[in-house]
Parts: structure tokens; C-alpha cells; sequence
């Protein structure tokens, strides 16, 4: 294996959700010239909340680029404030998901351009506002929908995350069979490497794969993983729940089971070393190191890693 030589030359397409990878894509722009940096990120979760078109996943991973991301939550912008949500709360118009100030006003913009523009085109311009020079690309631009299956019902996935906590038993998830959007199959087409970061395999990676050519493209591309599990245990959310309704093991190898198909390359964690030898029987090159991405170095590490091929 050979350090990469292309630093700055070559495109790389990463795909995204909300946590995982945002952490990852900051090692990223550390090491990698932004402006060959593109990002497909999952537009399932995608709602009106109080009014504003929230797309949840896609304003986390613009926050991180322009360096405004509240890394306490990893959503919504560093020390924002939340005068209209407690006015909200007031007038016993509580809202279902908090919405900051200086956030507020970004969703409402995206809502007034999705007025006249796709997701993709508002998304653009909002990244250029922000001087962004990496690629933001929506995986769709039409409306899609997740339903949580649980023990107590239906749930959309905002009233499982948040209203119930992530607390009932998961017995399904459903998503709705969307378009790519025009830009997401060309990215992966021209890219030296595509990035899988440490999202949630189930409601963030897996609708995008499964949009149409998605995963016919990734076969013919050299596709990098990081898994989001460590032992039996997610990094954050609720992984482990969803792996489990879709009948995957939850571990480093279910989640390289969900990849195997396109998959080059997979980082686990050092905890999953003994694992390790089963992997390798359906990804042909397992590497193991810290994943655990808690301070900027360790970040940039894991993306020099990610980054040899």
C-alpha cells in the first residue's frame, strides 16, 4: 500500500449523513484540497418543521465546511441562539425539532429558493453564500419519506428520534424509492475514490445506494468504508436498532455485509480486530485502527488512512 499522490488533483465523492461523516469530512479539509470534494448526502429525513424546509443531514455537512457547526450536537450552528424557539414554546406553539436562530434563518432562505430552484440548485447557491469550494450534491431532488415500523406503530423518523427518544423496538423502516438527483451519478463516475464516512448504514447510506444505477456505478469505482460500529455498539444513534429490523448483525461485519457488493476497502476499529478475518472473506482489504474521531488529529489520521489506496 502507497501513501496517495494526488492530493489536490483527483475528485473524491463522499457519502454522507449527519454525524458520522461530518466529523470525518473535518480530517478531510484538513489534508484535501476542498475544491475536489464532492458530497452526496441523504435527503431522506427531509421535512417542513415550524414552517422551514429542514434538510437536516445536508445543513450539517455545509455547517462543517464553513467551520459553524455546533460540534455539542452536531446539528445546527455553534452558539446559536433560540429567542424565536422559546417564544414558540410561549405561545404554547411548542416546536417538534429546535431550531436556532442564525439556523432558522438559513432554512427559511432554502425554503424561499425552493420557491423557483430543485434542492440541488438551492443547495448550491446557499454553499457558495457561505463560501464553501466542496460540492454539496442532494442524492435527490424529489420528496421522499422514511417510516420507523415499531411496536407501537408508525412512526416518521423525527417522532421516533425525538419524540420517543429512539426508545421503541424497531420492526421495520421503509423508505420511499426516490431519483438521484442529476449530479450524483456523474460524481461518483468521475471520482479517484469514493468515501462511505460512518453513518447510520440504514436510514443514511442505504438510501442512497439503493437509488437507481447507484450501486451499478459504485462497482465500477474504488469505494472506501468506515464503520459507524464498534463491538456490538453504533458510535451515536440509533444504528444498532435499524441494523437489527433489517436483519443485519450489528457489528463491523454486518455493516460490511451491507456494503460487500461494491466495497474495495473497510476500516474497523482497533476493538474489532478479532473480527478482522471474517470480513476479509467478503472485503478483500480490512484495515484496523482508531476510529474514534474525539480530537482533530485523530480525525486527520483516519482520513490519511482512508485517503492510501
Amino acid at each position: 500500500m502507497i501513501t496517495l499522490n494526488f492530493m489536490g488533483v483527483k475528485v473524491i465523492t463522499i457519502l454522507s449523513g449527519g454525524t458520522g461523516t461530518p466529523k470525518l469530512i473535518q480530517g478531510i479539509k484538513k489534508i484535501y484540497d476542498q475544491s475536489k470534494i464532492k458530497v452526496i448526502v441523504n435527503t431522506l429525513e427531509n421535512n417542513y418543521f415550524s414552517g422551514a424546509y429542514v434538510a437536516a443531514d445536508i445543513d450539517t455537512v455545509m455547517y462543517t465546511f464553513a467551520d459553524l457547526i455546533n460540534e455539542k450536537r452536531w446539528y445546527g450552528i455553534k452558539d446559536d441562539t433560540f429567542i424565536t424557539n422559546a417564544e414558540l414554546d410561549k405561545l404554547n406553539t411548542p416546536e417538534l425539532l429546535r431550531i436556532g436562530d442564525k439556523d432558522r434563518a438559513l432554512k427559511i432562505g432554502k425554503t424561499q429558493l425552493l420557491k423557483n430552484h430543485s434542492l440541488a440548485k438551492a443547495v448550491d447557491i446557499q454553499r457558495k453564500n457561505l463560501n464553501i469550494k466542496a460540492k454539496i450534491i442532494p442524492m435527490s431532488n424529489e420528496k421522499s419519506q422514511m417510516k420507523i415500523i415499531t411496536n407501537i406503530g408508525e412512526l416518521e423518523f423525527h417522532q421516533f428520534l425525538i419524540s420517543e427518544k429512539s426508545e421503541p423496538v424497531v420492526e421495520d423502516v421503509i423508505f420511499s424509492n426516490v431519483k438521484p438527483a442529476d449530479e450524483v451519478i456523474p460524481a461518483i463516475e468521475e471520482s479517484y475514490m469514493v468515501i462511505i464516512g460512518p453513518s447510520n448504514p440504514i436510514t443514511s447510506i442505504l438510501p442512497i445506494i439503493s437509488m437507481k444505477d447507484v450501486e451499478k456505478t459504485l462497482q465500477n469505482a474504488y469505494v472506501v468504508a468506515v464503520s459507524p460500529i464498534i463491538g456490538s455498539n453504533p458510535v451515536s444513534g440509533p444504528a444498532g436498532k435499524f441494523m437489527n429490523a433489517l436483519g443485519y448483525e450489528v457489528s463491523s461485519y454486518g455493516v460490511a455485509s451491507i456494503y460487500s457488493n461494491f466495497l474495495n476497502k473497510f476500516i474497523i476499529d482497533n476493538m474489532d480486530v478479532k473480527l478482522k478475518e471474517k470480513i476479509e472473506k467478503i472485503v478483500e482489504d480490512v484495515e484496523v485502527t482508531n476510529t474514534k474521531m474525539t480530537t482533530t488529529n485523530t480525525k486527520k489520521e483516519l482520513a490519511k488512512l482512508i485517503l492510501k489506496k
